[in-house]
């Protein structure tokens, strides 16, 4: 069971990786969530996909580098980085940051918790600054 969650997650990575909106919405449970700590919020249902649409628009060469993937049960944890350059406007709580022309290699961690093959909860969390908290991208 851990390797078929473990490729779940490896899927729904490719799914956002092509920057498939419905697709990434789809590899959730209807009351699925996705907690993204770089910004303090908690999107539900279908707002699960607006993370992938809102740094697809900043960073549209965004690419996500998986570098380790733990699995116990029906929870999964990925180290990884985020990486693109800062091409279109970024919205954030907080207000809108312009491109910059900037890269980015942000190293985070994301926790999953599945149930029944799909994404239950996920939890985004960035080093103890991210770039994308401030207009430093």
């Amino acid at each position: 069971m851990s390797n078929d969650n473990e490729q779940f997650i490896r899927n729904a990575y490719q799914v956002a990786e092509i920057q498939d909106i419905r697709g990434w919405i789809d590899c959730f449970t209807a009351e699925g969530t996705f907690t993204d700590h770089s910004v303090g919020v908690t999107y539900r249902g279908s707002e699960v996909g607006e993370p992938v649409r809102n740094y697809a628009q900043a960073f549209p060469d965004m690419h996500r580098e998986l570098y380790d993937v733990y699995t116990q049960d029906d929870i999964v944890v990925v180290e990884l980085s985020l990486n693109g350059t800062h091409r279109g406007e970024l919205s954030l709580p907080a207000g809108r940051i312009g491109a910059t022309g900037n890269t980015i290699q942000v190293p985070c961690c994301d926790v999953f918790r599945l149930r029944e093959g799909r994404i239950q909860s996920s939890t985004a969390t960035p080093p103890e600054r991210s770039c994308w908290a401030s207009s430093e991208c």
